[in-house]
């Protein structure tokens, strides 16, 4: 059990280290374990609005709170959105009972969150004005025996292959259940626009369904209608549960929750036929909401958590951000406007 990273739980004991209130992140490593040197971090989406909405865009307090949440957790830990993010760096040390596939040297993206991460900043994040969810920094981040980490390609730039990593697992849970319907489903996507959603398009697109995207604004519209990703793009609030439905139209036989606020749940839900198949990867979900919503709705749907894993979800994601050209271009602008 030494390879889940229970030497690194310094409290509450007898808990893995995702659900620890602090982690030890000394650099010495165990046998097991492997040291990153720390070049980026990506904050999750989630995480990252919160942050912002409470210290009104002020870059120096949203940087100071990522600085004291680290400190203070040994992790970077977000104690109200519950998530992280993931992050880049160079392997500096591999433990002889490591059976992780790197060597120092590798530049390496981390497959799993940073809420689970034993993490120390070491240059007060000097490089970053606070002001977008990938963040310049130094410092060093253990990952364990069962962590999942993967090469960067050489093809991409490291900002974009970051971007990509961090929500890989949701077009690669898609192209999995949309491939159990048959005859071409539906898929509707909540947050088209953001980066999860537009992969999420695509692999539903190259899955044979047909694809909706709901959107918040023209400006995300415009782009989605000119990447054509979806068959149809509407406008609506996913926090609105019956304007959600009207959005959608005839209800989808997969709804993917995609976006990065909270109270998107029982749209959702309405939006999706009987027998059909929701799919929470928000990390702003509840999912006593979700439950206690769909018997309320007397919805007759399955609800999966998008946990961020399915095998061969980072080889899936670049191959789609290779091959569609017009995912590419929505990360890049994303990237560009942060």
């Amino acid at each position: 059990m030494s390879m889940v990273g229970l030497r690194r739980v310094v409290e509450p004991a007898g808990v893995l280290p995702q659900a620890a209130w602090r982690l030890d992140a000394s650099p010495e490593i165990g046998p097991d374990e492997t040291r990153i040197r720390v070049r980026r971090l990506n904050l999750d989406a989630a995480s990252y609005r919160q942050l912002a909405e409470k210290h009104a865009n002020n870059g120096d307090a949203i940087r100071a709170e990522v600085l004291d949440i680290v400190r203070t957790r040994g992790k970077m830990h977000n104690p109200v959105t519950g998530s992280g993010g993931m992050l880049i760096g160079v392997v500096e040390e591999v433990g002889p009972e490591s059976p992780l596939a790197v060597k120092p040297g590798d530049l390496v993206a981390t497959l799993v969150s940073l809420t689970l991460t034993p993490l120390a900043i070491t240059d007060g994040l000097a490089g970053w004005d606070g002001l977008s969810e990938q963040v310049p920094a130094e410092g060093t981040a253990i990952l364990f025996g069962r962590s999942i980490v993967g090469v960067l390609p050489d093809d991409l730039p490291p900002e974009l292959a970051l971007a990509v990593y961090d929500v890989c697992g949701a077009p690669a849970l898609t192209d999995r259940i949309v491939r159990k319907y048959p005859d071409n489903p539906t898929v509707a996507v909540l947050g088209g626009a953001g980066k999860s959603g537009s992969l999420t398009l695509a692999a539903a697109r190259r899955a044979g369904a047909r694809t909706v995207a709901v959107v918040v604004n023209e400006k995300e519209r415009d782009a989605l209608l000119k990447a054509g990703l979806a068959d149809h793009v509407a406008i609506a609030d996913a926090r609105d549960p019956v304007a959600v439905a009207e959005a959608v139209g005839e209800p989808a036989d997969v709804t993917v929750v995609c976006v990065d606020v909270p109270g998107c749940e029982h749209g959702a839900i309405l939006a999706t036929a009987n027998g059909g198949t929701v799919i929470f990867f928000s990390m702003a979900t509840s999912f006593p909401a979700a439950a206690l919503g769909a018997e309320g709705l007397a919805a007759d749907v399955t609800m999966l958590i998008g946990n961020g894993y399915v095998p061969g979800h980072a080889e899936f994601a670049v191959d789609l951000l290779r091959q569609v050209p017009a995912v590419r271009a929505l990360f890049e602008a994303r990237i560009a406007a942060d």
